[in-house]
């Protein structure tokens, strides 16, 4: 791999050109952060404000950095013919290890949002050996019901593509005060996104199916993400039970729950600055970044140990398999702060 492949770049896969965009230059063996977007969205306006923050960048100078936009999604991108059959979720999974390929990574850290979330997810679990950890936001692991699909056709029919997308995207408290952020997606998602090549995306994603995986030990062969993975929610959002609902589906010892207060339907835009802090410890659990600085020192590298943490608390998730009632997964919040509780899950709950 050429020392630095900073810029855009059209990926040729077995399902198409993939266009992505790096930044930076590979750092010895670590693994490449790898984004997807969310539907509706692009790599610029899905990440542009979470990777420009300032605690971000001392983070990514260490990690070559590849943004990866969905087929046609692009800014600019050329609107693609009357009848062509856009990608399925399973291979927009499946162009991935194109891309990797492409620019010899060995491996990579993937932040996905939504649909981005759903594919990165499909990824790891088709090609667990090229990923290291997920950190997924907003992501939803199962296909829509009939009464979903439903309600999904006739908002199509009734509302323009734009206020379709934006009821995904965004929380019913930021769509009622209609927010200065709400209202700049608005226009960036009618005019920087293709609305015919959007739309394609916009079906293909609602008619996904369920990702097949289970927790460890709750059926025969159980098959779920072998990596850490951190999954994000902000409060009220519009995916906040699918999140839930994949915390259920994952291992416990290997899985962080991150539940943003304040934050919106798109935590990595309201609060980048939380974002970027829960990902450093991510990483640093990882075994990557070591010393961090803290401006609120003197402004020297000092041990990640030493830096004040996010508050945590402890969450047992009872799936329904073991819920005598059969209801939908729930998750118990206890104080003790023991490390001596099974099979716990982490949740940090962020007040902003």
């Amino acid at each position: 791999m050429p020392e630095c492949w900073d810029g855009e770049h059209d990926i040729e896969t077995p399902y198409g050109l993939l266009h992505v965009v790096i930044r930076g230059a590979p750092k010895g063996n670590r693994p490449a952060i790898l984004t997807y977007h969310d539907v509706g969205l692009n790599h610029k306006l899905c990440f542009n404000t979470f990777f420009n923050f300032e605690d971000m960048q001392e983070i990514t100078k260490h990690f070559v950095v590849c943004h990866v936009d969905a087929p046609g999604q692009q800014t600019g991108a050329s609107q693609f013919p009357q009848g062509y059959q856009y990608p399925t979720m399973d291979q927009l999974a499946g162009m991935l290890p194109s891309v990797v390929q492409h620019f010899g990574f060995k491996s990579i850290v993937g932040i996905g949002v939504g649909a981005g979330a759903y594919v990165l997810a499909n990824f790891a679990l088709i090609f667990p050996e090229l990923v290291e950890g997920l950190v997924l936001l907003n992501i939803d692991p199962n296909g829509k019901g009939w009464i979903d699909w439903a309600a999904t056709k006739l908002s199509g029919l009734t509302s323009a593509l734009p206020e379709t997308v934006l009821t995904h995207l965004f929380s019913q408290e930021e769509l009622m005060n209609n927010t200065e952020l709400v209202q700049s997606y608005r226009q960036q998602i009618g005019t920087s996104v293709n609305q015919f090549n959007l739309q394609l995306f916009w079906n293909m994603y609602n008619g996904r199916r369920d990702l097949e995986m289970s927790r460890p030990g709750t059926v025969l062969n159980a098959k779920t993400l072998r990596c850490p993975a951190m999954l994000v929610v902000g409060d009220n959002a519009p995916a906040e039970e699918g999140v839930v609902e994949c915390n259920s589906k994952l291992d416990p010892t290997k899985t962080t729950f991150l539940k943003m207060a304040d934050s919106g339907g798109l935590p990595q835009l309201t609060q980048p600055g939380k974002l970027t802090e829960a990902f450093k410890y991510y990483l640093q659990g990882m075994g990557y970044i070591a010393y961090l600085k803290d401006r609120r020192l003197s402004g020297g590298a000092v041990p990640s140990a030493s830096m004040t943490r996010l508050a945590r608390s402890r969450t047992t998730s009872l799936t329904s398999a073991s819920s005598v009632d059969g209801s939908r997964p729930r998750t118990c919040t206890h104080s003790d702060s023991s490390d001596g509780m099974g099979q716990i899950n982490h949740t940090m709950e962020v007040s902003c």
